[in-house]
């Protein structure tokens, strides 16, 4: 029998209504902040992701689905959301008819690690993007956005971490100086980041493993490598958050996978994930990628939230978010093929006057079907058999109460009441 592959997940009918909540919240959070949705393929050049999350980084190297496919093209499944989204932006010209542009997007990722918990090979992710403005307001907005969709959901206690990385000149003095500093313990590091430290030092900082941050330990705050102006912008972007009140950690060692940021970084994490898989959601500023990818010179910051990652911070919240609803309003329960037949008519009009319903295909006893009406959350239920049929009434149930009454067939949809909107 076919199996799933490892590290993908189906998520079964009795999980979606969690996700389709979560989106949901989301998407009334994005529309609040001003932000219009943008779809992108999963599948993209494998050139796009060299280009702009960095050819040495992790997720290049070691991470990424690419393969060559019939056309001899050299492609890969999205491992992120921000470079494909930019693409669009640029590709569609939108900064040449309106270069301010913010955009939010949910949809499956896709990275070769090792399957864990919190950690599949295809994932997914709500994320934003605010692309043309170099105004610092945008950093705390899209802070400010990642916390309100987490609140929105009910996820408490979670912990956000900013950093300052610095312009590409500043992050430049940066990996000069950790490459400098950190030579002389080399011995310390693991053989990722002795690779690291030759190619790309700042990936060295991303490292979860103790020794590495042990080296790194004390380093990080004597290096004095930002420029004014980045600093000046950071300083404007602590003092917005103060004034929306979001709590923060300042976090020399919050850097990101990817090569594309600069100046604010931040990283959300909670206690309910394993240590040094804690992130929830983590984003920043990236104001050299739309240039690095052939457009103007334009500010951009933005952010993405893991789904499966959400759902593990909420812990036992997790289930009163997705469960409770009523699926369906009303469930037929119809005993005889006459009976059937009736009431599948009457499926068809209570759905055409927009009420959501269902009803046996399998020949249930009555009391099985009672069973069924219940396990679907239907607010009635509605009883016909040979007996309903020759009086021309049909018992209709309140699922919840117990009550029941009788109700002329032709009755059946005004009786009862509100169309549901699920």
């Amino acid at each position: 029998m076919p199996k799933v592959i490892r590290g993908m997940k189906d998520i079964l009918p009795d999980e979606v209504s969690r996700w389709q909540k979560i989106e949901s919240a989301s998407r009334d959070v994005f529309r609040l902040f001003g932000y219009r949705q943008i779809r992108t393929p999963a599948l993209e050049e494998t050139a796009l992701f060299v280009k702009s999350i960095g050819g040495e980084t992790d997720i290049v190297q070691k991470e990424m689905f690419s393969f060559r496919d019939r056309g001899e093209r050299d492609v890969s499944l999205r491992p992120e959301g921000t470079a494909p989204i930019v693409r669009a932006y640029l590709e569609a010209s939108l900064h040449k008819t309106s270069p301010f542009q913010k955009l939010y997007y949910l949809g499956a990722m896709f990275r070769a690690e090792r399957p864990q918990a919190g950690r599949m090979r295809q994932f997914h992710q709500i994320g934003a993007e605010a692309i043309g403005s170099p105004d610092p307001a945008i950093d705390a907005e899209i802070i400010a956005l990642e916390a309100r969709i987490l609140d929105s959901c009910g996820i408490k206690d979670y912990i956000l971490r900013i950093n300052n990385l610095g312009c590409k000149d500043d992050k430049k003095r940066l990996s000069r100086t950790l490459k400098d500093a950190l030579t002389d313990k080399k011995a310390m590091l693991c053989d990722d980041c002795k690779r690291r430290l030759a190619i790309n030092p700042l990936r060295v900082i991303d490292c979860k493993k103790d020794n590495c941050r042990d080296a790194l330990r004390g380093t990080l705050k004597n290096i004095k490598f930002l420029c004014e102006g980045c600093i000046g912008h950071f300083d404007s972007v602590k003092a917005l958050l103060d004034i929306l009140r979001i709590k923060y950690l300042l976090d020399p060692y919050i850097v990101r996978g990817l090569d594309y940021y600069t100046r604010t970084v931040f990283e959300v994490s909670h206690s309910r994930l394993a240590r040094g898989q804690d992130a929830v959601g983590a984003g920043g500023r990236y104001d050299n990628l739309i240039s690095d990818m052939g457009g103007p010179e334009l500010g951009a910051c933005g952010f993405a939230l893991g789904i499966e990652r959400m759902i593990m911070a909420m812990g036992e919240g997790a289930s009163d978010f997705g469960g409770g609803e009523a699926y369906i309003t009303a469930y037929i329960a119809a005993v005889g093929e006459a009976a059937h037949k009736r009431g599948f008519g009457i499926l068809n009009d209570l759905r055409s006057a927009g009420i959501a319903c269902d009803m046996d295909y399998e020949a249930k006893s009555l009391k099985a079907q009672m069973r069924s009406a219940d396990k679907s959350k239907a607010r009635f239920a509605i009883i016909i058999g040979d007996e309903e049929l020759a009086s021309g009434e049909a018992v209709v149930r309140n699922m919840a109460t117990k009550e029941q009454r009788r109700v002329k067939l032709e009755d059946i949809v005004s009786s009862i009441g509100t169309p549901c909107h699920d």
